[in-house]
């Protein structure tokens, strides 16, 4: 005889499947704009699959939201798109020019907290033009990137942090928004977990969140 519970977890999962044509269109367009970063590519098809699992964490109707816009985030690193240097912005502005909606600009405008970043390069205008939200799929979207290596392989948000940090170098915009972007992306990580928690899952993110306060 099945078992309620399970039969109960299985249809909430499936209620959260991402709708196939946006995800395919977000996948599609992030492989062929991609394709000459392979590094870039292989890191966003590593965001897609933990924005996947991370879709336990927001309402069903956002599911594909969420992992179409962790296909999308990074496309700004393609040298054709290059306008101000700032992936966030560049990559949301032509995402915007070609016809996507704007919650997915939105959120690619705003990863990780690009707002942080933008202050430290005079960019905040610009970027004021894609309304940022502090909301459950941005919240999602932050901690798959931030969990997620450059080649797409799963680390801590501390690992992530400290590459990055080592990457760009101490006098970088990165490294200059640092302390104030750090404790966003460390609360980020304390919603996300208890959102987690609250669907009975725990994950290496629980450490994170222990972490931040």
């Amino acid at each position: 005889m099945p078992n309620p519970l399970q039969t109960d977890k299985r249809s909430k999962r499936a209620k959260r499947r991402p709708t196939p044509q946006l995800v395919a269109a977000a996948a599609d367009q992030t492989r062929y704009i991609l394709d000459s970063v392979p590094d870039r590519l292989a890191h966003s098809e590593g965001v897609a699959r933990r924005a996947q699992f991370l879709t336990l964490t927001v309402d069903p109707q956002d599911a594909s939201l969420l992992v179409a816009a962790a296909w999308l985030h990074d496309i700004g690193y393609a040298p054709e798109l290059r306008e101000t240097g700032f992936h966030p912005l560049d990559g949301a502005r032509y995402l915007r020019s070609i016809g996507w909606t704007q919650a997915i600009c939105n959120l690619v405008a705003h990863h990780s907290g690009a707002r942080f970043v933008a202050w430290v390069l005079d960019l905040e205008k610009p970027l004021a033009r894609y309304r940022f939200s502090q909301d459950a799929v941005s919240d999602a979207l932050t901690v798959a990137d931030q969990t997620t290596g450059l080649f797409g392989e799963p680390v801590t948000a501390e690992q992530r942090m400290s590459n990055m940090l080592r990457r760009h170098g101490p006098d970088s915009a990165n490294a200059l928004a640092h302390p104030d972007r750090e404790p966003y992306l460390r609360a980020a990580a304390v919603r996300v977990t208890e959102r987690l928690e609250r669907c009975g899952v725990r994950t290496e993110l629980v450490e994170l969140a222990a972490a931040a306060h």
